[in-house]
């Protein structure tokens, strides 16, 4: 077979159909090209013999086309040859299937969600044990963590202390004292809570 694809032409391209094209398709197309390029109807001999060469691919592209069995294993071929070139510039990679004679690019397929919420959680378990590795292992990362924590505490035990300062300010102010004690001494919640302890 190696001697019927060498240089690999491609009869598609010279027949001016289609890779997907039909047998009537092709037929057609043939007498069409084979009509236009016939030597005889040319009268210069320059013409004549570019014609001539034409006219011989034509035929050739034509005879394996024509025929299922050559057709089916020159499309194998000429699939072979263009995942070479594609391996050339990109590195090595398969493409199209054999159910096709003919090149297909990579289909890009949509990941996979799961939907459980067993994996989600499992996910974010794993993730907080990760967390945890990287932080007890990098020293750096650990002391940066750690520097956070102390901000955020500080900030937390300031905001507790201006939240006590303004509650006092406003007792002891007489427009707002009737409004603080019924949010605190008067609140169902506030007496509950004295109750319970208490006891």
């Amino acid at each position: 077979m190696k001697g019927i694809f060498e240089g690999m032409k491609n009869y598609y391209e010279i027949l001016q159909v289609n890779e997907n094209a039909s047998n009537e398709i092709i037929e057609k197309a043939y007498k069409v090209l084979a009509k236009k390029y016939h030597p005889d109807l040319q009268k210069d001999d320059k013409v004549k013999t570019i014609t001539e060469k034409k006219l011989k691919e034509i035929n050739e592209a034509y005879d394996v086309l024509s025929n299922e069995f050559l057709k089916e294993q020159y499309d194998l071929e000429l699939k072979k040859e263009r995942e070479k070139e594609l391996e050339k510039k990109y590195g090595k990679q398969t493409y199209g299937t054999e159910k096709n004679n003919f090149y297909e690019p990579p289909q890009k397929t949509a990941p996979k969600v799961e939907k459980t919420e067993q994996k989600n959680s499992t996910s974010t378990l794993t993730e907080i044990i990760n967390l945890v590795k990287m932080i007890y292992k990098d020293k750096p990362k650990r002391q940066e963590y750690k520097e956070t924590t102390k901000k955020d505490l500080l900030a937390i035990f300031l905001t507790i202390i201006v939240v006590i300062a303004i509650g006092i300010i406003l007792w002891y102010i007489p427009f707002t004292n009737g409004w603080i004690r019924e949010l605190t001494i008067e609140n169902p919640i506030f007496q509950w809570i004295g109750k319970f302890f208490a006891h």
